[in-house]
């Protein structure tokens, strides 16, 4: 079996570094990923792939990237589930990502 996945596409906004209750540094990122065909109204439309990078791909990507860069995610899906306060629960699918390539860079960072 074989959960990997390679995601090239442009940061929503800012990330944000945090802590968990453990000590280790994380950062939830979203990418829009432009589809490569057009929908029966003749337009492209746009998936937000949400992200989870940890420990020094999370350090790396917040000191380095802001809205709009091009990034290159290689990873693989997780899902989870989570309680809400009225008891409900929720399932969440995201990308842990093992590694991020910065494709764009900007001269006035």
């Amino acid at each position: 079996m074989l959960n990997q996945l390679v995601i090239i596409g442009r940061l929503v906004k800012d990330p944000e570094l945090r802590k968990t209750e453990n000590g280790k540094n994380v950062t939830n990122i979203t990418l829009a990923v432009p589809r490569s065909y057009k929908n029966s109204d003749g337009e492209y439309e746009t998936d937000f792939i949400d992200c989870v990078l940890w420990s020094g791909v999370a350090e790396s990507t917040t000191e380095y990237c802001r809205k709009g860069d091009l990034l290159g995610v290689k990873g693989r899906i997780q899902s989870r589930k989570y309680e809400l306060d009225d008891e409900k629960v929720k399932l969440v699918t995201e990308v842990v990502a093992e590694k991020v390539t910065f494709l764009t860079s900007k001269k006035d960072k």
